[in-house]
């Protein structure tokens, strides 16, 4: 089983190594500032959403596209952390 320590490693490489370099540094500074703070609930949220494209990403934080509500409050929390 993964330890809580591992996992947040994990993500945070996957937060950094995106493909598109503005989902990389909005990525990553989210991960760097409110990552520790999620539940395991959120983390699994967070997980799920690294998942997506990154062009949806991008058009969720930016708000050209409407986010889908199951990953509003996390793209809330990217927002803030940009």
């Amino acid at each position: 089983m993964e330890t809580l320590e591992i996992r947040l490693k994990r993500l945070k490489l996957r937060s950094m190594r995106r493909g598109i370099r503005e989902m990389d540094i909005l990525l990553s500074r989210f991960a760097d500032a409110a990552m520790l703070a999620l539940s395991a609930g959120e983390l699994d949220r967070y997980e799920a959403l690294l998942d997506e494209a990154d062009q949806d990403v991008l058009a969720w934080v930016t708000g050209q596209n409407p986010t889908p509500d199951h990953y509003s409050a996390l793209i809330s929390q990217i927002r803030t952390s940009a």
